[in-house]
């Protein structure tokens, strides 16, 4: 082979190398910047999912903003949140935030939580928790949240009433939340176990599992932030698929039913209500609230009657203004406006 064959042949792999490492510096750099693009992303998301929705009254701050995770992975820490309610007058702190995502999908988050946690109304309420873990999983798109779901495992939760000196302080073993846009209505679902609540000056309640689904019509705005009347629950209708209460040993109650709420806060619906073992859950009341002894026993021999000698009952409930009556005509009480 001649000496000009080998140098042409050695041009050719230099030339070969050259555009072979040209194109991975290329790719590299394309990849860094769509990783900064992405990391961009995920900290409007984090901002908007934490309330950063100026028009509607929220903001949201992030203390000490770090973004980490660099190559496979973005992620985010703030040092403290700030949540603010403008309208409403509510505020929010919590310890550290912790949120992730892949490069290539920086609107599905997830994000963990440290307590504790603290919250204020302008009616006067402090809301103190802590848990022992956190963790949430968003999915963002356009401008905000389309569906979340968190998991509290721990949750200890204080509430205090500087109006009434009133407190409340509330335990679960574990808390989920489940929240989706389905079209234009708002989907939600709760759920605890094994909660128990202490009320001041009030008896023990009894350890409760509790569940509620709920669809609000139109109302998908409030998840992601673009309802623009401010009105929030105010003038909403929908459906609650269910809210069970159970007790332990087969004392269910259950409650299901279309409702709205008026102008001024009331409720309107007609609800059925299930209950199983009802005289285990008279005897149950009776332990909580000795003084609505008679009470209690004249409502369980309605029950009794209604359920025909069973022990599980299914009846009406209207509701017209808060005004709550057993099959629209014999009156049980008033619920408040929200």
């Amino acid at each position: 082979m001649s000496a000009s064959s080998q140098s042409e042949r050695s041009g050719r792999s230099f030339r070969g190398m050259f555009i072979l490492l040209g194109i991975i510096v290329l790719l590299a750099a394309v990849y860094t910047g769509g990783w900064f693009y992405a990391a961009s992303a995920l900290k409007t998301n984090v901002l908007r999912a934490l309330g950063k929705q100026d028009a509607a009254g929220f903001t949201g701050q992030c203390t000490d903003l770090n973004q980490q995770g660099f190559p496979f992975r973005i992620g985010l820490t703030c040092s403290k949140v700030q949540i603010d309610d403008h309208v409403r007058g509510v505020s929010a702190v919590f310890d550290n935030l912790n949120a992730s995502a892949r490069v290539y999908t920086p609107g599905n988050i997830d994000w963990q939580l440290n307590s504790p946690a603290e919250i204020r109304t302008s009616q006067g309420l402090t809301i103190s928790s802590e848990w022992t873990a956190l963790q949430s999983t968003l999915v963002t798109r356009g401008n905000g949240i389309e569906q979340g779901a968190t998991t509290i495992n721990g949750l200890k939760t204080s509430v205090v009433s500087a109006a009434t000196g009133q407190t409340l302080n509330f335990t679960a073993d574990k808390t989920e939340i489940h929240v989706r846009q389905n079209g234009d209505d708002l989907e939600a679902v709760f759920e605890v176990k094994n909660s128990n609540a202490v009320i001041q000056d009030f008896p023990q309640l009894p350890a409760l599992a509790a569940s509620v689904d709920i669809t609000l019509s139109g109302k998908a705005g409030l998840l992601d932030g673009s309802e623009k009347d401010g009105r929030g629950l105010f003038g909403a209708a929908g459906i609650l698929r269910h809210v069970t209460a159970d007790i332990g040993d087969g004392r269910i109650m259950t409650l299901s039913g279309p409702f709205s709420f008026d102008d001024d806060g009331y409720v309107t619906g007609q609800f059925k209500l299930e209950i199983q073992k009802i005289g285990h859950w008279r005897d149950s009341i009776k332990q909580v609230i000795p003084a609505a002894k008679q009470t209690v026993d004249m409502a369980g021999k309605l029950l009794k009657s209604l359920a025909a000698g069973s022990d599980r009952v299914s009846i009406d409930l209207t509701v017209e203004h808060g005004a709550v009556t057993l099959s629209g005509f014999i009156p049980l009480g008033r619920i408040p406006p929200i």
